[in-house]
């Protein structure tokens, strides 16, 4: 075989065929040995033209029409027939060859003209194309033709082989304007593209070329079914969905049945498949309260004070406190909760509210007033102070205090200076010797102007009341002199609230 080198050469994809023929119509076949027989007679001759369709590289479906002289045996004289074939020729070389043999065979059709009869007949033959240039070959070609009515015959021809129109690269029989892959021969149902695995998809579409797959999955195999191709499937023999690379998931919650702890009830990867309802880190399983998050110390149970008692045994959710005190706050870490705590800085006992007696008085500091101080139960626990009935002298007749009376006012404010819980109440009274209503205004004056000397010495105005009785208390009988002195005063009474 000799081929042309270093030519550019588009294959075409179609051609036509001139040929003179020698026929050779007969019955019986004549003898080998006799090489006039196989021609027979220069009379028999003929012409064909033919019209080719390349079907892929090396093949080709060829229509030819032939037209010729037959002998008929002694008995009969010369005739005409006509020949109508459809064959399939393949081409053993490529058409860039200088010689190119080929093969055909195909069937075909005879009607003889003379004797007005139709006969079918299965053609085969050998022929040598001779390069001559691009595309036009010099032809021989010999064809013995069977016949169903059992009129066989030689046909040989010379001629002209012409191929034209698109060009088809890959010599394919696809024109390159169809072509998807030009360059490669391929299918005409994959527009001209290779397909090596038969799965129907062409190489260049096909991620496995090599192995017979799918078209959904670019053409890959899926040997268990799950849409998923093998080399993508982490069990490409059980079917699983695409959540899991192809593996079995029961629950559906996306984690693989081998790597599923809990693998008949959905759950999340975090928890390798099992639930979590509340998404605090603890599966359901060992969660105490799987409906409220909350932390492993207590369970999974909330604990907003992040105290270590979970909510729902802690009297105090929203505040550290210890378990002692069911998990509410205690400052002074008596075992009393600041909450039930009378003195919550102050360590104490449960039988007194978490108070102590500081002042030892038997006053337990939560009903003592003066805690620091020994005192009475009358004075809730402040130092009791008799105040005697104080003679305050006034100006005749009007509020205004006399000198000579501020050592006992003074008394009075020493004794509220030290006792920071005493209050202060202050009443006027007067004996009758005025009109009642001149007594009772008299009384409310003088008692005011105690107050105001009491506020002047830094006594807060808060801890005194003050108040006039006019000749409505007396002390003593006003019908003598003694009586109405006494009658006229200004009481101090020391109270605690």
């Amino acid at each position: 075989m000799i081929l042309i080198q270093n030519e550019s050469f588009a294959q075409q994809n179609q051609s036509v065929t001139f040929r003179t023929l020698w026929n050779n119509y007969f019955n019986p076949t004549p003898a080998w040995d006799n090489w006039e027989d196989v021609f027979h007679d220069a009379n028999e001759r003929g012409v064909e033209i033919a019209y080719g369709r390349r079907l892929n590289k090396g093949t080709w479906l060829m229509v030819p029409l032939k037209i010729g002289s037959v002998s008929y045996p002694k008995s009969l004289s010369n005739g005409i027939i006509a020949n109508l074939d459809l064959l399939l020729q393949n081409n053993l070389c490529s058409d860039k060859s200088l010689l190119n043999p080929n093969a055909h065979l195909g069937i075909g059709s005879t009607w003889d003209f003379n004797l007005q009869k139709f006969d079918l007949n299965i053609p085969a033959g050998v022929g040598l194309n001779l390069r001559l240039v691009s595309n036009l070959y010099l032809n021989v070609q010999t064809q013995y033709r069977f016949s169903i009515e059992n009129r066989s015959g030689w046909q040989h021809g010379l001629g002209l082989v012409l191929n034209f129109g698109e060009p088809d690269r890959d010599g394919d029989g696809i024109s390159d304007k169809e072509d998807v892959c030009p360059d490669v021969p391929g299918l005409k149902a994959l527009k001209g593209c290779p397909d090596r695995d038969g799965d129907g998809i062409s190489d260049n579409a096909d991620v496995c070329p090599d192995v017979a797959g799918l078209a959904n999955l670019m053409g890959c195999p899926d040997r268990d079914g799950d849409g998923i191709a093998d080399g993508d499937d982490k069990c490409p023999d059980l079917k699983g969905p695409a959540a899991t690379l192809g593996c079995p998931d029961r629950d559906s919650d996306g984690v693989m049945d081998t790597e599923d702890e809990c693998p008949d009830v959905p759950g999340i990867a975090a928890m390798k498949g099992c639930p979590d309802t509340d998404n605090d880190g603890i599966t359901d399983a060992k969660d105490k309260c799987p409906r409220e998050a909350g932390p492993a110390a207590t369970m999974g149970c909330p604990d907003r004070d992040g105290d270590g008692i979970n909510d729902k045994d802690d009297k105090c959710p929203g505040d550290k406190g210890p378990a002692s005190t069911m998990g509410c706050p205690d400052r002074d870490g008596d075992g009393v909760a600041d909450k039930d705590d009378a003195c919550p800085d102050k360590r104490g006992d449960s039988a007194h509210k978490g108070c102590p007696d500081t002042d030892g008085d038997g006053i337990y500091d939560d009903t003592d007033r003066c805690p620091e101080k020994p005192g009475v139960i009358a004075m809730n626990g402040c130092p009791e102070n008799k105040i005697a009935i104080q003679q305050v002298q006034f100006e005749t007749g009007k509020a205004v205090i006399l000198k000579k009376s501020y050592k006992v006012l003074n008394d009075v404010v020493s004794m509220m200076n030290e006792n920071k819980d005493y209050q202060l109440k202050i009443s006027g009274h007067t004996d009758n010797a005025a009109e009642e209503k001149v007594n009772q205004d008299l009384s409310e004056r003088r008692a005011k102007s105690c107050y105001n000397y009491f506020v002047s010495k830094g006594i807060a105005a808060g801890r005194m009341t003050s108040a006039g009785f006019g000749e409505s208390k007396p002390l003593s009988d006003n019908k003598t002199n003694a009586g109405r002195e006494q009658n006229r005063r200004v009481e101090f009474e020391l109270y605690v609230k």
